[in-house]
């Protein structure tokens, strides 16, 4: 695939991620998440509380409840629980993963990262790259 026609996808893979994101109850960041292989979505997520809690992400004080489950780790664990793998898979995201989800990325055998927004500690994009994942970042969106 060409490079022009490989951006004009990650764009709208994004798009589709920041849309996603939307699905979210917390109030702080809404990240949405989007894996792709083989050109098919396999699998999405949002952040947010896992299943059969209170959709409140945040605490009386506005902080994040220490269970809330990261848009990636989300779409991951929706792999997981699928006939489909993640092995060579491209995931999109509106934030750069932590630390913890870098980890999860790597084992799950993703091999690009697509993201829009820097998260506040890059670390796990350090993670990924002493990985071999390829990382990329896009802020601008429109075509």
């Amino acid at each position: 695939m060409s490079v022009e026609k490989q951006l004009k996808f990650d764009k709208a893979y994004l798009r589709m991620a920041v849309e996603w994101g939307k699905l979210s109850h917390c109030k702080r960041k809404q990240v949405g998440a989007i894996i792709v292989k083989d050109r098919m979505i396999i699998s999405d997520g949002y952040n947010g509380t896992p299943s059969g809690f209170e959709n409140c992400c945040e605490d009386l004080e506005g902080l994040t409840k220490w269970y809330v489950l990261h848009a990636e780790a989300n779409a991951i664990l929706k792999v997981a629980g699928s006939t489909q793998s993640c092995k060579d898979a491209t995931l999109y995201i509106t934030m750069s993963p932590c630390k913890e989800c870098s980890k999860l990325i790597h084992q799950a055998g993703i091999k690009r990262v697509v993201y829009q927004n820097g998260y506040k500690d890059n670390s796990g994009l350090t993670f990924l790259e002493k990985a071999g994942v390829n990382i990329e970042q896009i802020t601008e969106l429109n075509d």
